[in-house]
């Protein structure tokens, strides 16, 4: 792709990502007014639990900031308003630093991240699907659409595009019944968590719409991403900046297509942030009740870091991108002059030893807060037109399970 348009690629991004991500999926409405008809003081934002889930060790099951700076160490950002928050070493695992990592809160649209690590290995993305109204069926109103339509064909790579660039629920329910049904897609999706050992995840829809009782945490999201984050095509998606998506199909006539950015302005600097250097995605979110959530990894050097920022209580819609980068910098700085406080377990199908709280599952805990109601780099050709990718293509994990979990440090691709 020539320089001409990659800027082309990412300015359009730029220009069109500001007008939807403006408001969350669904708009809260205004405060409620007191008795002399002025607005009520907002309700006090939920405390963390007292004790919490410590898969990963100790430290991680208590409330507040963990972290264990060395002489030389950088200080954290003094800026974090994120209601739970980790840091980790993509490969090792090891967790830098991390607030209220175990809290259960809803995961808005960060929950395809599972949805993707789920379902990627079984639908081959050549597979051709007609969709029909029963797969549309269940969208939740007010869900961010990338413009499936009935009648229309898409292939599973089309499909998996708009989920990852759009977040489109649209794609994501039309996925779900070519694998049998939402029903039976929440049911493999909370069957992978438990294997991932991410126990705080509760999935009740497949796409992070807002549902009682859908939770996840920032150390499950981390968890899942890293797992994610092994499969080349998971990589590629979320490491797309812009990609061209079907559209109409009129009979006799050429088919449509119109290009999609991705949401994540780390990636695309939109909303009047610079791109992130070395980002490689990995997924945004936002709802009412979720607020913004977002799980990103990026690389400098031969570092790769995850950051799951969940819920700041401050600053607008950039404010999930700002803390993310915020502690991306922190962490590339602290490589090495921090003791971790915990780590990203492996799969129980990998753990041979016993670690932290025992691996069962929390779906009877409540969930705290919850009510019911770089650079653009190759352009690679695919169906439909030209796909920008950036880091995430080349973002490859080399996931190292801790030496005395399996007796030896054994690196596994």
């Amino acid at each position: 792709m020539s320089a001409k348009k990659t800027a082309l690629t990412v300015l359009s991004a730029a220009l069109l990502l500001p007008t939807v991500l403006g408001v969350p999926a669904h708009a809260a409405p205004p405060p409620p007014a007191d008795g002399k008809g002025q607005p009520a003081k907002a309700p006090a934002a939920p405390a963390p639990p007292v004790s919490m889930s410590t898969i990963g060790g100790s430290r991680l099951g208590q409330p507040g900031t963990q972290v264990n700076l060395l002489p030389g160490a950088p200080a954290l950002p003094t800026s974090l308003s994120g209601r739970s928050w980790i840091v980790a070493d993509a490969e090792s695992g090891e967790v830098l630093a991390a607030h209220n990592a175990h809290w259960r809160l809803p995961p808005a649209s960060t929950m395809k991240m599972l949805f993707a690590d789920t379902l990627l290995p079984s639908l081959p993305k050549e597979q051709i699907h007609k969709v029909t109204d029963q797969d549309m069926e269940g969208v939740g109103p007010g869900s961010s659409l990338v413009g499936v339509k009935e009648d229309h064909e898409y292939s599973v790579h089309d499909l998996w595009l708009g989920v990852f660039l759009r977040s489109g629920n649209d794609a994501v329910h039309v996925l779900s019944a070519m694998n049998g049904g939402v029903e039976k897609t929440v049911k493999d999706m909370q069957a992978h968590a438990e294997e991932l050992q991410a126990l705080d995840t509760h999935v009740v829809s497949p796409d992070g719409y807002d549902a009682p009782d859908q939770v996840s945490s920032a150390y499950d999201l981390t968890l899942i991403a890293r797992s994610g984050l092994q499969k080349q095509d998971f990589r590629e998606y979320c490491g797309t900046a812009s990609a061209k998506f079907p559209g109409l199909q009129e009979p006799g006539k050429p088919r449509d297509y119109f290009e999609i950015s991705n949401t994540n302005r780390l990636m695309t600097g939109a909303g009047g942030l610079a791109p992130y250097k070395g980002i490689a995605g990995v997924k945004n979110g936002n709802t009412t009740m979720a607020g913004s959530t977002f799980t990103g990894a990026a690389q400098q050097g031969s570092r790769k870091l995850l950051v799951t920022v969940m819920n700041p209580d401050t600053g607008g819609v950039n404010s999930v991108y700002e803390e993310t980068a915020a502690l991306f910098d922190w962490g590339f700085s602290a490589v090495g002059k921090v003791k971790p406080v915990g780590e990203l377990v492996p799969p129980k199908s990998a753990d041979t030893t016993s670690f932290g709280s025992p691996a069962t599952s929390h779906e009877n805990a409540s969930a705290a807060g919850v009510k019911a109601g770089g650079g653009v780099g190759t352009a690679l050709g695919v169906a439909g037109g030209a796909l920008a990718l950036l880091a995430g293509g080349a973002f490859v994990v080399n996931r190292r399970w801790p030496r005395g979990r399996r007796g030896r440090g054994e690196e596994l691709v």
